[in-house]
């Protein structure tokens, strides 16, 4: 059988406390997320769910553990290469989307293709025609509705042709007909690209529309300990 795209063992994560202590915010024995597979963590306020996502793009360093990405230990890497691999093989959907405001729909995802395998006009355009928004290459994100912004940041997130979609909340900013529409374009693009899609989330409607859903604090044992106290 093939290795699991992403794959972590032993993963801890603490942050420090305003009494000069430190909290457990992850702690994570194993957890694992085949090639194309799309997974929903069921994930409470204080659940650790965007520490834990944020852990597995590398855009913070693990206190211990493995987490491995099509092969390569992002724990272990260089911030520089952590930084080249997430461009390389991550997309990620923000709940606040992190539009830069003073650039344009077809320029933010360009921008993020520049951080990774290079820039290609045709396809971003393509990208932004695909998620309805080919009559808004050149406006910026105060010039579109929430729901428009959202797609621009799915765009964005699948620019680089990435194998895994990491998706934070990404409903939460949005109305019931913007999340629905929103989500279900998520999952589409994703199966077209041939990404793994990992999404957290609250919601209940949201996660009733997958097939694989986990709960995060059975995943996650500091989670576990925060809820027993």
């Amino acid at each position: 059988m093939p290795e699991p795209l992403l794959l972590i063992h032993g993963l801890k994560k603490s942050f420090a406390t305003p009494d000069g202590g430190h909290q457990l915010i992850v702690d994570v024995p194993d957890f694992s997320l085949d090639a194309q597979i799309q997974v929903a963590l069921a994930g409470e306020s204080g659940s650790g769910k965007t520490t834990f996502l944020n852990l597995i793009a590398g855009i913070l360093k693990p206190d211990d553990g493995k987490i491995l990405l099509d092969g390569a230990d992002m724990a272990m890497l260089a911030e520089s290469k952590r930084d080249r691999l997430r461009a390389e093989k991550i997309g990620y959907i923000f709940q606040t989307f992190n539009l830069l405001q003073g650039y344009t729909c077809l320029e933010n995802v360009l921008l993020g293709m520049a951080f990774g395998k290079g820039v290609d006009r045709s396809f971003a355009e393509g990208l932004l025609k695909r998620v309805g928004l080919g009559d808004r290459l050149h406006h910026r994100p105060r010039q579109l509705s929430t729901g428009q912004q959202q797609r621009v940041a799915v765009a964005r997130a699948l620019a680089n042709k990435p194998k895994l979609v990491l998706a934070d909340e990404p409903t939460g900013n949005l109305d019931h007909k913007n999340a629905r529409e929103s989500l279900a374009l998520i999952r589409e693009a994703c199966r077209e690209n041939g990404a793994a899609l990992l999404l957290v989330s609250h919601d209940r409607e949201v996660l009733s529309r997958f097939d694989h859903v986990q709960q995060l604090d059975r995943i996650n044992r500091a989670a576990q300990a925060e809820a027993i106290v």
